[in-house]
């Protein structure tokens, strides 16, 4: 196995902590190990706890090595969160070619002249990605290299967030022994994944329940066009469930995902489980369709709040409808509560792997594929500038300087 075929995603969710590791041959993708952890220091989708979440990666990580039998060094992780934000901005360079080709370096010149704004000193930006080039004033071009021109344009997103919350996430990575290979915006990682070209064209909505948060991001015209997160998610439903039955968090975790069930019609009256209550020794006696009537309110509120969160940002009922992941909607009877909130097309998006065929695993595939197809373009014609590098050994290179700026390039190079 060439350690240049190993991409390691990295997940760092409210509720469980991913490690995956692909192997790429031959441009397919094979998931070959995944690790997974209960999620401590992790609150609506915001470290609170380095320490904690430090254990959470490398119970993660460790579980996963085992699995492969490899040692991982660094990871792709994922980002996002309420501070991240997309902001238009334009691009303009002359081809510097005398035969007036445009190559490689008139694409970074560009990218370079996009970055060039004004941020606020607490942000900082992620990572360009362009929508399109123009070349001599023709739109619509997706890859200009090769071609003739004088004038050459980028029209793209640049992606920031909180300082805060960048270095937080770097931080603790670090101190898990791992170093970071890239930031990865886990709405354009899931898109690549959950959504085919025509939907990203003709506008839908991508929507990620985690535990603690709702990510929602709109693709439209074949780009992301806005992205925002919501902290409201899975943890509800379970605090709802604690309520409802009278008892303990834990154990109410452990029931919605035994019993649970997001529909009243679709549950069942004869499915009958045992609650222990707090303050007694006596088990209670339930349905599935008394726990479905704690249920459903809860994620009819959810899908309310993200249609208005929808329309907030300026998008109406697109046509692509909606696109669901994350694993809070393996919920049995979910799909059926979000069409007839969100009163358009709704399906659940499931990774095609073997091993990870589950809604929760999106984000951390969606991660290696991004970076497979990234990998594909540079090895076609530039350099790798360290986007993968050996998984066979320790390595804490990631706190040399330059470090930041080699992540915040990262999708700058992407085209």
């Amino acid at each position: 196995m060439s350690n240049n075929d190993i991409i390691v995603s990295l997940d760092i969710g409210t509720s469980r902590v991913r490690a995956i590791i692909g192997e790429v041959v031959n441009g397919t993708i094979n998931i070959i190990g995944v690790g997974s952890a209960e999620s401590e220091g992790i609150r609506k989708g915001a470290i609170v706890d380095i320490d904690q979440t430090v254990h959470s990666i490398r119970s993660a990580v460790d579980h996963a090595e085992r699995m492969v039998g490899v040692q991982i060094s660094e990871v792709h992780v994922g980002i996002s969160g309420n501070h991240i934000a997309l902001q238009s901005s334009h691009g303009v360079v002359a081809v510097s070619n005398e035969d007036r080709e445009i190559g490689e370096e008139d694409i970074d010149r560009v990218i370079q002249a996009a970055r060039v704004i004004a941020l606020p000193p607490e942000r900082e930006i992620i990572g360009v990605v362009p929508k399109q080039y123009l070349v001599d004033g023709q739109e619509g071009i997706n890859d200009p290299r090769g071609m003739i021109g004088v004038r050459l344009e980028v029209e793209a997103t640049i992606i920031t967030g909180a300082k805060t919350g960048i270095h937080n996430l770097i931080r603790v990575v670090e101190k898990s022994e791992l170093k970071v290979a890239g930031l990865i915006l886990m709405s354009l990682a899931s898109g690549q994944l959950a959504l085919s070209k025509d939907e990203k064209s003709i506008g839908t909505v991508l929507v990620d329940v985690g535990a603690g948060a709702t990510t929602i991001a709109v693709f439209e015209q074949g780009n992301l066009m806005a992205t925002t997160t919501i902290p409201i998610g899975g943890e509800y439903i379970s605090n709802d469930i604690a309520i409802g039955l009278r008892t303990q968090l834990e154990i109410a975790e452990k029931i919605k995902l035994k019993y649970g069930c997001a529909s009243i019609d679709d549950s069942a009256p004869d499915h009958l489980f045992k609650v222990t209550r707090i303050g007694s020794n006596v088990e209670k006696e339930f349905s599935q369709v008394d726990l479905a009537n704690i249920i459903e309110p809860r994620v009819q509120e959810i899908f309310h709040l993200i249609r208005a969160e929808v329309h907030r940002l300026g998008y109406g009922d697109l046509t692509g409808g909606y696109v669901l992941t994350g694993g809070t909607v393996c919920m049995p009877g979910m799909l059926a509560v979000a069409q007839a909130e969100l009163a358009t097309s709704v399906r659940i998006a499931v990774p095609d792997f073997i091993g990870v065929r589950d809604p929760s695993y999106t984000s951390g595939v969606g991660i290696i594929q991004f970076v497979s197809k990234y990998m594909k373009i540079r090895n076609s014609g530039a350099s790798k500038k360290n986007i993968v590098k050996s998984t066979s050994k320790k390595s804490s290179d990631s706190s040399k300087p330059g470090f930041m700026e080699r992540v915040k390039n990262f999708f700058s190079e992407f085209i």
